[in-house]
């Protein structure tokens, strides 16, 4: 029995080293010197339709009216827009509230009651830059969007590192 234990143990420890291998090895870095940062704030108007409100079950949300404006390392953007806000974005006006018939016709089963217009807040964050001749524009967070934003001004070349099979850019760091 102690034999397969320890076998069993030699095969477990080999599978989590090949997969560890095999998730690092699929996040490089890379280093760029054009590149641009994009953060895409989002306003939606949504409401929850539900068995029983009072209960605070989730039910079924449908979205309403929405507008969305993207920021450009850190510039304001053109048109009407309010911020910024205390992390550096600028968001759209508010789209048009629905109406007390726009939710009531939001209702698919006679049974179903709507909860009161929710407007929520999205932030969709990119870095777009140059490789080997092509643009490539992948999903990141806050905290790359703000490194890019501050070395943008002054050109600075970045090291990015990637996310698993290289789909995200995880960090970026200025190249010294």
């Amino acid at each position: 029995m102690q034999k397969n234990y320890s076998y069993l143990s030699k095969i477990s420890l080999t599978l989590i080293s090949f997969c560890l291998t095999v998730v690092l090895a699929s996040c490089g870095t890379t280093s760029v010197k054009q590149y641009e940062a994009t953060a895409t704030t989002t306003l939606t108007w949504q409401v929850n339709y539900t068995n029983d409100p009072q209960e605070n079950k989730r039910g079924r949300f449908e979205e309403f009216a929405s507008a969305s404006v993207i920021n450009r390392n850190g510039q304001k953007p053109e048109g009407r827009v309010t911020g910024p806000d205390d992390r550096g974005l600028w968001w759209p006006f508010p789209p048009t509230k629905p109406t007390l018939d726009d939710i009531e016709n939001g209702q698919k089963q006679p049974y179903e009651k709507a909860g009161k217009p929710e407007l929520l807040r999205t932030v969709k964050y990119n870095i777009i830059y140059q490789q080997d001749g092509q643009t490539i524009n992948l999903p990141t967070n806050f905290s790359v969007y703000r490194q890019v934003v501050k070395a943008h001004p002054q050109g600075i070349p970045l090291k990015l590192t990637m996310g698993i099979n290289n789909g995200s850019v995880e960090k970026a760091e200025p190249l010294k």
